[in-house]
Parts: structure tokens; sequence; C-alpha cells
């Protein structure tokens, strides 16, 4: 562990002597074992960002305002969902391969167009368009929109209501919560 700020240092010199034309974030964690492990892909839940990344509560809420605005949803269900689906962990992965604040999965994220769902603007920005969808798919009907995006589609299409399923139910039940709340006092912090 002792090697970790040495590491560190030499990184951001590393950094600060080559000039980046494009804006890049570095990822590292510390296994069990002691090994350093960076990376700019952070393809495990344990990464977090080597510097300070643009996931600052008002960064995130910049984020929301715009996606939210862009595609029609209202910006306190976009947060009701992120609360829901990642407690606002923009590294989140899934056991089942959802990933980045709004859970998404690797069919949505190439459906979205979404070219990196671990970064927050893509991610939301993403999200929030499959929330649209979903939200069209079901003629406004907000209960069956979250079905929706929890357990897909097509099984909400086929039963004409929220699928009996107790994560699902769970889901619909703690979004539609949060998002209440949000309504009632929308400076509710929630992360």
């Amino acid at each position: 562990m002792t090697r970790f700020p040495l590491f560190l240092a030499t990184i951001g010199l590393l950094f600060s002597l080559f000039p980046s034309p494009a804006k890049s974030t570095v990822y590292t964690f510390v296994d069990e074992d002691g090994v350093v492990h960076a990376s700019n892909v952070p393809n495990d839940a344990r990464y977090r960002p080597l510097f300070g990344e643009e996931t600052s509560k008002s960064t995130i809420e910049k984020h929301i305002h715009r996606a939210a605005r862009k595609y029609s949803v209202d910006p306190l269900l976009v947060k009701a969902v992120i609360q829901a689906e990642s407690n606002f962990d923009h590294l989140a992965v899934s056991s089942k391969g959802a990933k980045g604040l709004m859970q998404l999965m690797p069919e949505t994220i190439q459906d979205m167009q979404v070219r990196d769902p671990f970064d927050p603007a893509d991610n939301i920005r993403g999200g929030t368009r499959y929330l649209r969808q979903m939200l069209n798919a079901f003629q406004g009907d907000v209960s069956l929109a979250l079905a929706a995006y929890n357990a897909g589609p097509e099984i909400v299409r086929k039963l004409g209501r929220v699928p009996s399923y107790p994560e699902t139910q769970g889901y619909v039940r703690n979004v539609l919560d949060t998002y209440q709340k949000l309504q009632n006092n929308p400076s509710l912090a929630l992360y």
C-alpha cells in the first residue's frame, strides 16, 4: 500500500508532461493482493476515477436537466430512476451486465447509441431517451413505462399491466415513491 501514493504521483507527472487532445479519465483500484490496476475503461465495479471526474452533484443535475429537456421527461422522474437503478453510482455494474447511473443493458446501450455507459452525460442521455420511448410505448402511463424499463417492454405489452415479478413490482413502487417525494420536495437530497 505504501507504493500506491508513489504510483499516483508518477501517473500524475506523466499526464502533466503530455497534453492530451481529448479529455480522458483514468480509473484505478487496488485489488485484494495489493496490485494496482489502471485503465481508461472502467470494466470492473471497483474502478474509481484517479483524478476528480465530472461526477459532482451539480454536474449530474446538469446532465439530468439537459437530457430531460431534450426528451421531454420530468427531471424528477429521471432522478428517481437513477436513485433506484444505481444510487447515483456512475460506475455501477449489475450482475446482469447493466451499466452506469441508469443501469443500461448492453442492447439498450447499442440501441440508444451510448458510447461510454460509465460517462454520466452519455448514460443519462441514453437512459432518458429509453425512458421516453417506454413512456411513448405505454401512452404516458408511468407505472407501465417503469415496469418496461425494468422487465422489458415485451412482457409489459403482452400482459397489459405491471408483471407480478417481485423485483419489478418493488422497482415500480420504489421509483414512484421516490418520484412522489421529489415532487413534494424537489430539493430533496438523494445523493
